[in-house]
């Protein structure tokens, strides 16, 4: 439990399809033991898991709060993607008795923290040059959803705006593809990238391959992790390769589309799951395979972000900021 006199500290909350995760920070600094995680489904709403976190910590008179959702952000309301809460800047406020209020999407948040998380925190995929701390970057989340936010330095500070990237057509380059295509649209309405790159979408290309092979069957992700390490699943295997390979495609594409040469950072817990298999199921080969600009894609590097908080250090100093104007 925080001591300390009024608007002291800041609240964060990070809050995800399945869990949120809610700290309090001092100025920029997250502090670690108050840092916590909710299951979502336990709670009817964000207010009253802020309400039971605060109660927690003795009901401190916070100064800002900050909160990132998975979601799209408009007129600082977020309407979460993956879940049925709506959130707005007066019930954060109410929640949080705080005069100054930010409502992000999860995405932005971890734009904002990039330089501020400690050098083990990230995790070299692939190499390349160092293009200088003003470059352009690139954030992809990987996890119970699918989105990138693109990170800017301008004169007038960090510039992250907000995407909806999961909710685009898939790429498609071969038959498989094209297949996988008509499957996802004839049982789920349309085929986004977010309904194969993601915790769901991994059962839903099992499923599909499995019923290609003849033996329909559902398997969970940590499943298809487990079987594919095994090697007793050809099918675990493939759907990871299929997987890695789209990925790979993806992150290419948005490459292409915001010119990351400061780099692209991986966050989440799918991307942290599917790391050991980037490099031996061609990842690398995949983002890269554009014809005659394969070569300029190798100035991209890419690295996977390994802080389960990095989104409460990007609210932590994107409040700051918007506390010290």
């Amino acid at each position: 439990m925080v001591t300390g006199p009024a608007d002291t500290y800041s609240l964060l909350a990070d809050i995800g399809g399945t869990n949120t995760r809610v700290a309090l920070a001092r100025g920029t600094e997250l502090l670690p033991d108050t840092i916590r995680k909710y299951r979502n489904a336990d709670y009817p709403g964000l207010e009253t898991v802020l309400s039971t976190f605060l109660a927690e910590e003795g009901n401190p008179d916070c100064a800002g709060a900050c909160v990132a959702a998975a979601g799209p952000v408009r007129d600082g309301v977020a309407t979460l993607t993956n879940l049925d809460w709506t959130i707005d800047g007066e019930t954060v406020a109410r929640a949080a008795h705080a005069e100054t209020v930010a409502v992000l999407n999860d995405l932005q948040a971890q734009g904002h923290a990039l330089g501020h998380l400690a050098p083990e925190a990230l995790t070299t995929i692939l190499d390349g040059p160092d293009a200088g701390p003003q470059a352009a970057k690139l954030v992809i989340g990987l996890g119970t959803g699918f989105n990138c936010a693109p990170v800017y330095e301008t004169p007038g500070g960090r510039y992250v705006p907000p995407a909806e990237a999961g909710h685009a057509n898939l790429p498609i380059r071969t038959e498989a593809e094209l297949e996988l295509c008509r499957e996802l649209e004839n049982v789920h309405g349309f085929p986004s990238v977010e309904e194969v790159l993601s915790g769901r979408g991994l059962v839903h290309t099992y499923a599909w391959l499995a019923r290609r092979a003849g033996n329909p069957r559902e398997v969970t992700s940590a499943g298809i992790f487990a079987a594919a390490e095994s090697g007793s699943d050809p099918v675990a295997e493939e759907t990871l390769r299929l997987f890695v390979k789209m990925f790979g495609t993806v992150t290419g594409n948005l490459s292409l589309i915001h010119l990351p040469f400061g780099g692209i950072f991986l966050i989440g817990g799918m991307a942290r799951a599917v790391t050991p298999w980037l490099g031996p199921l061609g990842y690398g080969e995949a983002m890269r395979d554009k014809g005659r600009f394969s070569g300029f894609m190798k100035n991209f590097p890419v690295y996977v972000i390994e802080d389960d908080y990095a989104a409460l250090t990007g609210c932590a100093h994107h409040l700051a900021a918007r506390l010290a104007r």
